[in-house]
């Protein structure tokens, strides 16, 4: 029985998370569909790729993951299908794919959408469901689409460095108002070098140890710790560090922009560690 990830920026109130499974299991009722989110904010791709890159990975090789991000950045003529690392990816062309795989596909190719049907979810999910339907059969990714395709590529959001200090972004708030950065262990360790360091943060914040557990603090202290996904995160023990230091990430901000978003101008706080 195939598996198929779902992932979208559809949220949980309309019909269409529930119109999606009908339409796969239409095409191939033995998929085994399994939610990651459907709760990814529109338009911020460093938030959607910290879900993706750090869950889709997982599950087993032979995996279909199918994600629904800014379906309609562009009027394209094409979806992409790619394999990597033996899981097979479908999503729109808009740039998400290299920056969750933090390179560039092994195999991709261009899926047609049909210009006389209607250009919609509904549409699209039927197209991807296809392609992944044949490949579970025995197709090669070669030989449903068009592998002369030149894909979208965006930059992602990495940590800037000197010689004694390290600048992270906050890229993800979590459900506990947790707050992530996007410096992972293996970059603060490589820039660290077995130097003492501060963690430097709004307001002038310090945390100079790292934790291995929230319980290491007394509760209502701050901590800083690595997470499952090993990504530098700042909390406060059975508290509320973003709310308490007024930490946001991009999406809150956009948020508060009233959708005055502007693709090449993405406003993230900064948090800061000196090496000493």
């Amino acid at each position: 029985m195939p598996l198929l990830t779902l992932t979208s920026d559809i949220g949980q109130q309309d019909f269409l998370v529930g119109a999606i499974k009908g339409q796969i299991l239409q095409i191939n009722n033995n998929f085994s569909i399994v939610d990651i989110t459907h709760e990814l904010i529109p338009f911020n791709y460093q938030h959607a790729s910290y879900i993706c890159k750090n869950a889709l990975p997982n599950f087993q090789e032979g995996t279909f993951h199918l994600i629904l991000f800014n379906l309609f950045n562009e009027n394209t003529n094409h979806l992409l299908l790619a394999k990597h690392n033996e899981h097979y990816f479908g999503c729109a062309d808009n740039g998400l794919l290299n920056i969750i795989l933090e390179d560039r596909p092994q195999a991709v190719v261009a899926l047609s959408v049909n210009n006389d049907a209607p250009k919609n979810t509904i549409e699209y999910i039927k197209v991807f469901t296809k392609a992944f339907n044949e490949i579970s059969k025995g197709k090669s990714i070669h030989d449903i689409g068009d592998a002369s395709v030149s894909i979208q590529v965006k930059d992602p959001v990495l940590p800037n460095a000197g010689d004694n200090w390290i600048d992270g972004q906050i890229v993800f708030i979590d459900n506990f108002e947790n707050v992530i950065v996007n410096i992972t262990k293996h970059e603060f360790e490589k820039h660290r070098n077995g130097r003492k360091f501060k963690i430097v943060f709004k307001r002038d914040e310090i945390i100079e140890k790292i934790s291995t557990t929230y319980a290491d603090v007394a509760e209502g202290e701050k901590l800083a710790l690595f997470n499952s996904a090993g990504y530098l995160e700042i909390s406060i023990n059975k508290g509320n560090a973003a709310g308490l230091f007024g930490l946001q990430s991009f999406s809150d901000m956009h948020q508060k922009k009233q959708q005055k978003f502007v693709t090449n101008r993405l406003f993230y706080q900064t948090v800061k560690i000196y090496f000493e």
